[in-house]
């Protein structure tokens, strides 16, 4: 007698290549990537970040080409961050609210060059503070919630006024979405959106970034009083729905891979644009892997960037970006 064999073989779909593209769930692209970039005083500079192999600081000029580099590839937006000189650091980080300061000029010099690519901004103050803290200390060491707020806002609007199109705050302050928005609105930057670090972790994974920015051994404690417990799912709902509600455009989950459950439930839960940060930690896994010899490169980038797709983001953030765009277009 004949064996019966199945009458659905989920394995047809999967017998060839054009199949399986056909039958695809899930697409990334170029455009769904946001490049991250650092920035560093001086005119043809390039600092290699040793706690982030492949990755550089680069002068506003080199920001430049990386701009050009991206438009030509493809990606929508970069993403920019500022390691500060020390001496223009500072216990209330004012020179975050300086129109001639490092990230202003970066902006403006790509805005000039390649218009049609998107600049996202940074909006914290730990690139600009000599203690390391996203916002503003007192006496006992704890970070002022509403004081930071309006550094926040003056921070913001020099951003927006130097041609930034896509406000980020990270600095996980209660109630600063809604005074950006009102402050934007009333400086007539009504189509400049705000991506709001939404569910931001106290994280181990932000090492390597710290050293990006400069700000590794500056830090006078840790940053658990404002980002959140990675123990906490519901928490991060709370937090999305009250950024929502005070005019974010678009919610960010940080760091990446280690919450895609959170990205997934932000996505089911507010059917809003939702994206992820693919942050310094997990690049520098991947590198380290690949340094080991433990696993290949192209293969790992693809299918990490396809899981935060598949689990609802609209668009990543990752050092990976340029890398990733010339592997799809291939």
């Amino acid at each position: 007698m004949t064996a019966r064999f199945p009458a659905v073989r989920l394995r047809r779909t999967r017998a060839s290549a054009w199949s399986r593209r056909l039958h695809a769930e899930t697409v990334l692209t170029a455009a769904d990537l946001i490049w991250p970039m650092f920035i560093a005083e001086g005119q043809g500079v390039e600092e290699p970040i040793a706690a982030l192999p492949g990755v550089s600081r680069w002068s506003v000029d080199g920001i430049v080409e990386r701009g050009r580099e991206a438009r030509d590839l493809g990606i929508a937006c970069v993403a920019l961050f500022p390691n500060t000189p020390a001496h223009l650091r500072s216990d209330d980080g004012v020179e975050a609210a300086n129109p001639d300061n490092l990230m202003c000029r970066a902006i403006r010099a790509l805005k000039d060059a390649v218009p049609e690519v998107g600049v996202l901004t940074d909006v914290a103050l730990d690139p600009y503070t000599t203690h390391g803290h996203d916002g503003l200390v007192d006496a006992a060491g704890y970070v002022v919630n509403d004081t930071t707020a309006d550094a926040l806002v003056a921070q913001a609007l020099n951003q927006a006024r130097a041609g930034a199109d896509i406000i980020a705050p990270s600095d996980m302050m209660d109630g600063r979405i809604g005074l950006i928005r009102d402050a934007l609105e009333a400086d007539g930057h009504h189509n400049v959106q705000i991506m709001s670090y939404s569910a931001k972790y106290a994280s181990a994974f932000y090492g390597p970034f710290r050293d990006a920015v400069g700000s590794r051994g500056l830090l006078k404690g840790d940053k658990k009083t404002y980002q959140m417990d990675s123990a906490n799912a519901e928490e991060a709902l709370r937090e999305v729905a009250l950024d929502l509600a005070e005019g974010a455009d678009s919610v960010m989950v940080k760091p990446g891979l280690p919450y895609l459950d959170i990205v997934a439930r932000v996505k089911q839960r507010f059917e809003v644009p939702v994206f992820a940060y693919q942050v310094s930690g997990e690049y520098a896994m991947i590198e380290a892997a690949v340094a080991a010899g433990a696993g290949e490169r192209d293969a790992l980038v693809m299918e990490t960037l396809m899981a935060f797709k598949r689990a609802g983001c609209s668009g990543v953030l990752t050092y990976y970006a340029a890398h990733a765009a010339r592997l799809l277009a291939r």
